[in-house]
């Protein structure tokens, strides 16, 4: 009696309030497989510590490796840099800065050296976005005499010219660590203070511990403490066109537009620079992505609404041993995963 009136009751039973297993859902359930299988894979990459990999805001395969955790702080380098960009922006739509065109000069002229080459005058804020500024580079053999200074800002500014601002890519951190003292200076705060105030609303984004100079003023561009997801979750802002997941606008569309137009290109790998953003096409499509020194990478394939981050062992090198490659190919691979 009672399986008599269960198959009656079945019976009646809308047919389309059952799940159904839609051309879409498989489609979703496949690529997530596909891409799952590429991070188990990933794993032969020795130093690979995370690897998050999300479409449209919906989360496809994460990934930790060889004891680290998708929610553990990481030094994320040189990916930095892009952050670093966006605080500018955010000044730029908040009226702190007139735009890319500002001489550096009208924030930092107290800084300059004593009869300053008069090119210091016309370096812009746009040209130490795009690595142009025109100063030799205070990166790469640099650096440690750079940060072994008493004043990392004058040292910087009263570095030899070795090209005219607005000239060829000369990737320096010091370009970077001059934006953060000059946010600092119109924003009337510590950068780090500025970046939780003005990213703040973003779920999920936070800077833990970040290095500072002997003046005090945050390193713009290296030596900050942040988690995957945290990094995540900065570029699935950018993913979105500077608003959050439900809807406050944090930074101006027009800014990520004007970041990933090309400005110059390395001349280390040939990629294109915009501003704090390297561009590139991969796998078909193209990608803006943030690099740090180790493999700290930041992936945004706009076309594909994909957004991808990876992290890796801060202390081995990422460039020269290919690994950085490696990354990319990875990349390229959930790309044509994703695409399938």
């Amino acid at each position: 009696m009672k399986r008599r009136i269960f198959v009656s009751l079945l019976a009646g039973t809308p047919l389309l309030s059952l799940p159904l297993a839609t051309p879409a859902f498989s489609q979703t359930i496949a690529v997530r497989s596909r891409i799952d299988n590429l991070l188990q894979r990933a794993a032969d990459l020795d130093t690979l510590e995370a690897v998050i990999v999300t479409r449209d805001g919906e989360g496809v395969a994460e990934r930790a490796y060889r004891g680290n955790s998708l929610d553990g702080s990481t030094n994320i380098k040189s990916a930095s840099k892009s952050i670093v960009s966006c605080l500018v922006g955010i000044a730029i739509d908040k009226g702190l800065l007139k735009g890319v065109d500002q001489p550096i000069e009208t924030v930092l002229r107290s800084e300059f050296p004593e009869n300053p080459d008069p090119r210091l005058s016309e370096i812009t804020i746009g040209n130490l976005l795009s690595m142009q500024s025109g100063l030799e580079r205070m990166s790469g053999p640099n650096y440690g005499r750079w940060v072994a200074s008493r004043n990392w800002v004058r040292t910087a500014l009263a570095a030899d010219f070795v090209d005219d601002p607005g000239g060829g890519m000369l990737y320096s951190t010091a370009s970077t660590h001059l934006l953060s003292v000059i946010l600092t200076k119109v924003g009337r705060q510590p950068t780090l203070q500025l970046a939780r105030d003005w990213l703040g609303p973003l779920d999920g984004f936070r800077i833990g511990s970040w290095d500072r100079d002997p003046q005090g003023y945050y390193l713009g561009g290296n030596q900050m403490a942040m988690t995957p997801r945290s990094l995540h979750a900065f570029g699935e802002l950018y993913r979105r066109r500077g608003v959050t997941g439900d809807g406050t606008r944090l930074v101006s569309e027009a800014w990520i537009d004007e970041s990933w137009t090309p400005r110059t290109k390395s001349v280390f790998n040939g990629d294109g620079y915009g501003y704090g953003w390297f561009l590139k096409e991969m796998a078909g499509e193209q990608v803006s992505y943030a690099w740090g020194y180790g493999g700290q990478m930041l992936y945004i394939v706009p076309r594909l609404a994909l957004t991808v981050t990876m992290t890796s062992n801060e202390l081995a090198p990422s460039a020269r041993t290919g690994y950085r490659d490696r990354l990319h190919g990875l990349l390229g691979d959930i790309i044509l995963a994703t695409a399938i």
